[in-house]
């Protein structure tokens, strides 16, 4: 159990992530507010519910569950640094199947509703499963402490 965990939250020193964790994290924090408890203008789980039965992701409201908090809870496990790659791998899934069942039809840019933006997301989830939390993190931290 303790080489699994250590093998989940291994990373290498740097400063590279930490910016980027923190934006991505509250980029993904605050979409997932929006759908969970309609913050920032969001329209909440019946709202959002309502949307994704609207075109065809169903069952709906299960689905909404799924992705307000992989993108709410993940959010804030990268802005933290805590299991960052298992909470970036699951906003990496929740950004493809985004990018799958509402934007692809709309082509890239985000004006027309295309998947520019939720394939960034994606390249920058896909990023920090590769890379790990970095040097200020909880997972550096947690290493550090398997490690002794």
């Amino acid at each position: 159990m303790k080489a699994l965990i250590n093998n989940i939250v291994t990373t290498s020193a740097g400063l590279d992530t930490l910016p980027v964790r923190v934006a991505i994290g509250a980029t993904f924090a605050a979409h997932g507010a929006q759908k969970l408890f309609a913050w920032f203008g969001g329209y909440g789980l019946e709202g959002t519910a309502g949307w994704m039965a609207s075109i065809g992701i169903e069952p709906a409201m299960l689905m909404t569950v799924l992705a307000g908090s992989s993108e709410f809870f993940g959010g804030l496990l990268l802005i933290v640094g805590l299991l960052v790659r298992p909470a970036a791998l699951t906003l990496a899934i929740a950004m493809v199947v985004a990018i799958f069942t509402v934007h692809i039809q709309n082509g890239l840019f985000m004006s027309n509703n295309g998947y520019e933006y939720a394939l960034a997301l994606l390249v920058v989830s896909v990023g920090l499963i590769i890379r790990g939390g970095g040097s200020f993190s909880a997972d550096r931290v947690l290493q550090q402490k398997l490690a002794s």
